[in-house]
């Protein structure tokens, strides 16, 4: 019986005197794993980018809408804008009853346009903020400060302002404390934002922070408050503070008994699920798209190994005439297949991730590079390459040696 390390030699010389044919052999093994390696990269990657920038509501923190703040149907939404507006007295009412809460705040916004000098920014996202939103917002400000509860109570018309605003209005210059145009009236700006980039394509810093107080002033009118909670805690003491929560609100609202909330809770992991359970499906295509390819690149390894066997039956019957045992054959021929499906493995994995990471850098689609991916990849690749190989090395191994030595 020769040793692994004589099998894997055998099957390397033979591979080497055939390098088109292995070359081409492994190419749709090769484009198969490429294809499941780039979906799973862009998959997690995807996933990632959900939690950090979509779902990223802080630690501890859900919001309350009078809409969905996840639109999957159409008669939902339209159900809903039927609900009473969520209120600046709603949220002092949580406040005041809510134990589980450490902090209760509440924000607006809409779309107005914000001037400088002679510089003009179309479809500016102007957010009306309560005090409390400084300690909840999962913003960051870099240079200055946020507001004060006094400022708001005042109706100060100061603003606290995205990136965006900051570069195309005061590149170069500290905009601390310099006016700028939003809508009808003037702000005193007070503060920068850091930067957050685009989320999927969307530009994410062309916005403006305003006390709750002069956004009213800005919009006129009544409108609906998103209401951001933050738990004392996670786990149970956040579900107690959803609790209560709900408890406070139906009680002003008088629902009782049955009656349907006419509100809507979201936290960072309703967003997460909804997203894995949109992402699985075109996960799940994908995987057997690629997978389909892998096979077929297994089949051709088999198909190409069977004419080997055909073209080395004389090969096969001197083997068998110097000693050579069935099992030695068998595992010949296996360790051929293999190597070939490793090959075509490693190169797969190594194309999928190179396009996942260049449609990441050339774009704003995301991508994750993980070690358990590749792990997989070079699996799979095992896999096929001793299924499809079973049957060419065992119908090798089983050639009568005298009818091989015959052959020509």
């Amino acid at each position: 019986m020769l040793a692994l390390r004589d099998n894997l030699s055998q099957g390397w010389s033979a591979l080497r005197a055939h390098r088109l044919r292995a070359a081409l052999t492994t190419l749709g093994l090769t484009m198969g794993v490429a294809t499941l390696i780039a979906v799973m990269t862009l998959v997690q990657g995807a996933n990632l980018y959900v939690e950090q920038k979509i779902a990223n509501l802080g630690t501890n923190v859900f919001q309350v809408s009078r809409v969905p703040l996840i639109i999957t149907d159409f008669e939902t939404i339209m159900k809903a804008l039927r609900n009473r507006q969520l209120t600046l007295e709603d949220m002092r009412a949580v406040a005041e009853r809510c134990p589980a809460c450490a902090g209760v705040g509440a924000a607006a916004d809409m779309t107005l346009r914000a001037r400088h000098g002679g510089r003009e920014l179309q479809d500016v996202r102007v957010h009306g903020h309560t005090p409390a939103m400084g300690g909840i917002d999962t913003r960051t400000v870099r240079q200055g400060r946020y507001f004060t509860e006094q400022e708001d109570l005042r109706g100060a018309a100061v603003c606290v302002i995205g990136s965006k605003l900051a570069e195309e209005f005061f590149l170069g210059v500290n905009p601390l404390g310099r006016l700028i145009r939003i809508g009808g009236g003037e702000f005193t700006v007070i503060g920068v934002y850091e930067k957050i980039g685009a989320v999927l394509g969307q530009e994410q810093d062309n916005f403006a922070v305003v006390p709750m107080s002069a956004y009213r002033r800005l919009r006129g009118g009544n409108f609906s408050v998103i209401l951001y909670v933050k738990a004392s805690g996670p786990g149970s003491a956040f579900e107690l503070a959803q609790d209560q929560v709900r408890t406070v609100l139906r009680g002003r609202r008088r629902l009782t008994g049955n009656r349907e909330d006419d509100f809507f809770i979201g936290t960072a992991q309703s967003y997460i699920a909804l997203w894995e359970s949109i992402s699985s499906a075109f996960f799940a295509v994908f995987v057997m798209v690629s997978s389909i390819s892998a096979v077929v690149g297994g089949i051709v390894i088999m198909n190409v190994m069977l004419v080997s066997v055909t073209e080395r039956t004389k090969e096969i019957g001197v083997r068998r005439a110097v000693g050579a045992t069935r099992q030695d054959i068998l595992r010949q021929f296996l360790a051929e297949s293999v190597m070939q499906c490793l090959a075509g493995g490693l190169l797969g994995v190594l194309a999928g991730f190179a396009c996942a990471l260049a449609l990441r850098s050339f774009t704003d689609f995301p991508a994750s590079v993980q070690t358990w991916v590749a792990l997989l990849g070079l699996a799979l690749s095992s896999v096929i390459g001793l299924f499809f190989g079973i049957y060419p090395a065992t119908r090798a191994a089983r050639l009568d040696p005298v009818a091989a030595l015959r052959s020509e």
